[in-house]
C-alpha cells in the first residue's frame, strides 16, 4: 500500500513537472493592430478569434494582443513584422504602399463592388499577384479580409461625382484622393480617427473611411448625410491578418498548422461579420437622424470612369505592371 501511495506520488509529480514546465516553454506572440479594443471592432475581434483559436489548440502558443495603436504606430506595423519584432497584425495593407506601390491596388476605387465580389477577388490572378509580392517581401497571409466604406458629409447627399463639387473631404489613399480631386473636390489628409474632429471644427465638409471606422469613431454626431456601401461600393480597403515570416518559420508545424486553421475560423467570421458592420452602420446613423442613401448602378460608373482617367491611369504609369494588375482586378465579375 505504501509503494502504490508512493508511485501515486511520483506520477502526479512528474505530470505537474510537466505541464509547469509546458507552460513556462509556451510562446508568446504579440499581435498589434490601431482599432480600439474590446468595444466590438470586428478587426479587433477578428486578432481575438486567433489568439482564443490558437490558445485551445494547446499547441505551446500564447498570443497577446495590443489593441489601439498600444504597441506600434499603424504604418510601422509592416517594417516591424518583416524584421520579426512583431508577429502578427491586422494591417490595412495600402499602408505599405510607400515600400510597395503595388498595394495601393488594394484601396483603389471601384474595384471591389460589393463583399459577394471581395470575396471571389481573393481567389483571383489579381490577389495571387499582390500576396506573391507580400511572401516575398517577408511575412505570410493568415486571414483575408475586405472591409467596405463609404462617404459622409455635412453639406449635401454624396451620390453621383458632381455632389462632390466643392467639399473639402478626406480619402483613405492616393487613389481615392486622385479620384475625388478629378471631381471638384478639395482635400485634407489625416487619420481615420481625426475625421470627428475636423468635421466639428470645420476643416472638413465630408470624409471617407471604413464601416467599421465611421460606427467605431461615433462619426454620425457630425454627419448631416451617409453614402452606405450598399450592392454598389467604391470603398474597399484589403485588410488582412498578417504574421511575420521569420516568426512563423520559428514554430513547430503543428504550431504552424494551428495558426492557419485559427486564420481561417478568423477569416469565415470577417466575411459575415463585415456584411453584418454595414447594416450596423446603417442603423447607427438612421438611429442619430442622420440621412442614409445608397449609389445607383449609373452613379458607381460615373465614378469608375473619373477614376479610369485619374487613379487608374496614375498607378498604370507609375508602378511597375500596374496596369497588367487593375486589368486583372477588373475581370474578376
Amino acid at each position: 500500500m505504501k509503494k502504490v501511495f508512493w508511485g501515486s506520488t511520483l506520477a502526479i509529480t512528474v505530470a505537474m513537472t510537466a505541464l509547469i514546465s509546458g507552460m513556462a516553454s509556451a510562446k508568446t506572440l504579440k499581435a498589434s493592430h490601431q482599432w480600439p479594443g474590446g468595444k466590438g471592432d470586428v478587426r479587433d475581434e477578428m486578432v481575438q478569434i486567433i489568439a482564443r483559436e490558437v490558445g485551445n489548440a494547446n499547441v505551446g502558443i500564447d498570443i497577446k494582443v495590443y489593441p489601439g495603436k498600444s504597441l506600434y504606430k499603424p504604418k510601422e506595423q509592416w517594417g516591424a513584422m518583416v524584421k520579426g519584432q512583431l508577429d502578427i497584425s491586422a494591417f490595412p495593407l495600402a499602408y505599405a504602399a510607400g515600400r510597395h506601390p503595388e498595394f495601393d491596388a488594394t484601396l483603389m476605387p471601384g474595384l471591389v463592388k460589393n463583399h459577394d465580389h471581395a470575396k471571389r477577388l481573393n481567389d483571383s490572378p489579381f490577389m495571387d499577384d499582390i500576396k506573391k509580392i507580400i511572401n516575398d517581401a517577408g511575412i505570410v497571409v493568415l486571414a483575408d479580409a475586405w472591409l467596405a466604406g463609404g462617404f459622409v458629409s455635412k453639406k449635401n447627399c454624396i451620390l453621383g461625382p458632381d455632389s462632390m463639387k466643392g467639399q473639402v473631404t478626406r480619402a483613405a489613399g492616393k487613389a481615392f484622393e486622385q479620384m475625388l480631386v478629378g471631381a471638384g473636390a478639395s482635400i485634407a489628409s489625416m487619420p481615420s480617427s481625426e475625421i470627428y474632429s475636423a468635421l466639428q471644427t470645420g476643416v472638413l465638409d465630408a470624409a471617407n473611411t471604413s464601416s467599421g471606422s465611421f460606427v467605431s469613431y461615433r462619426i454620425y454626431e457630425q454627419a448631416k448625410c451617409l453614402t452606405a456601401p450598399g450592392a454598389n461600393a467604391l470603398w474597399f480597403m484589403y485588410e488582412p491578418l498578417l504574421m511575420s515570416k521569420k516568426s512563423f518559420e520559428k514554430l513547430t508545424k503543428d504550431q504552424q498548422g494551428a495558426l492557419m486553421a485559427a486564420g481561417q475560423k478568423a477569416e469565415d467570421f470577417f466575411f459575415g461579420a463585415a456584411k453584418s458592420l454595414d447594416a450596423k452602420l446603417v442603423d447607427a446613423y438612421k438611429t442619430a437622424g442622420v440621412e442614409v442613401v445608397e449609389m445607383s448602378s449609373d452613379q458607381a460608373k460615373a465614378w469608375r470612369d473619373i477614376a479610369n482617367k485619374t487613379s487608374y491611369k496614375v498607378f498604370a504609369e507609375k508602378v511597375k505592371g500596374g496596369d497588367e494588375l487593375i486589368k486583372k482586378a477588373l475581370a474578376v465579375k
